[in-house]
């Protein structure tokens, strides 16, 4: 349960991500990230996703030395920090328990708060980390494997979705698409790098319908499935053939998508600045098409360093801080959740 106290306003903050298969460790110091570690898992490789018992396992195993590698590279110990804030929802249960257990045990064994974080949220507040003062209000994009959405951003501490996927993530289209094209696991870049190569007008894949500010990928992955059917049927190699086209025209119509949703809600919101965050924001086409979109409207674009696009402690640090400022602090009874149900972060996130 979250409770309201004094804000803490000058603090050194542990920041701990564990929500699916990174496990995570940041030092937050006055506005300043002084360690970022991430442990990543390659076991998961071999299936063409991610294993939840198995991402579990791993963060059992990679929690302490992570946690003490960003402590040592800050050069502080636990005595040093005012406060932890961790990761505790949405992802998966398994892996947010190692985190979020682990977490509450160090802050009551060194008598310190601590908050637990809405991972989506924190994904926006790594937005903050290099452009402090950024222009608000801000809409962002959200673009994560697990999560597209639309976020009307108020302040740093009131945010509201105002656009979701009713389906599939972005990132999650990405990696369906890679492995029907037999190119691994995570897909997302695999597929950036060979749309590189080839023509994004090659073939057409198509944009479901949906609510205005609304999202859904469910359609173009069937349609790349049936596509592909297709054409190997009439050429066994068509794939081998044909892979940088079919990877330049598939992520030109997942970008499309994400775009002509960010333009309507521009028009419709006129934002002072646009924000792009979540794994998926490191995706070259789309970086550059929300650039151009910025632009179109005249407005600031703002999108992280590519440490901080993928799931990271320093954002969770972050959110963290803010949360902490505004004197909001989780209690022993918290426990974490895998789905996030509620419209505003705030609401749900301690």
């Amino acid at each position: 349960m979250p409770t309201n106290t004094q804000p803490i306003p000058h603090s050194i903050i542990l920041g701990i991500e564990s929500s699916c298969d990174d496990t995570a460790a940041a030092v937050f110091e006055n506005g300043k990230i002084l360690a970022n570690i991430t442990a990543t898992q390659k076991v998961h490789e071999q299936y063409g996703g991610v294993v939840p018992e198995l991402a579990s396992r791993a963060h059992q195993s990679n929690i302490i030395p992570v946690v003490s590698e960003a402590l040592n590279k800050a050069g502080k110990t636990i005595q040093d920090i005012d406060a932890i804030a961790v990761t505790q929802g949405p992802g998966l249960l398994g892996s947010l328990q190692v985190g979020f257990q682990f977490a509450k045990g160090l802050a009551l064994g060194a008598n310190i708060p601590f908050v637990g974080v809405n991972h989506l949220q924190a994904h926006i507040s790594a937005l903050f980390i290099e452009t402090p003062n950024l222009q608000l209000p801000m809409i962002a994009l959200l673009v994560s494997g697990g999560h597209t959405q639309l976020v009307w951003v108020e302040s740093v501490d009131s945010m509201e979705i105002i656009g979701t996927t009713i389906d599939d993530a972005a990132g999650e289209a990405f990696d369906k698409a890679a492995k029907l094209l037999g190119l691994g696991y995570p897909g997302g870049p695999l597929i950036d790098k060979y749309a590189a190569q080839g023509n994004a007008k090659a073939y057409d894949f198509p944009d479901s319908q949906t609510a205005p500010l609304d999202f859904s990928f469910s359609g173009i992955k069937t349609s790349l499935l049936y596509f592909l059917r297709k054409e190997i049927d009439k050429n066994p190699n068509f794939v081998a053939d044909e892979i940088a086209n079919i990877c330049a025209s598939y992520q030109h119509q997942v970008v499309n998508i994400l775009m002509k949703r960010l333009k309507k809600a521009i028009e419709k919101h006129k934002p002072g600045s646009i924000g792009l965050a979540g794994g998926v924001s490191a995706n070259s086409e789309l970086r550059k098409a929300f650039i151009l979109m910025g632009e179109k409207f005249k407005l600031n674009s703002h999108i992280p360093s590519f440490e901080f696009c993928t799931d990271n402690a320093a954002m969770i640090a972050m959110a963290g801080h803010f949360l902490l400022n505004a004197g909001i602090q989780s209690t022993m009874d918290a426990a974490p959740f895998s789905k996030n149900n509620s419209h505003n972060f705030q609401t749900r996130t301690p």
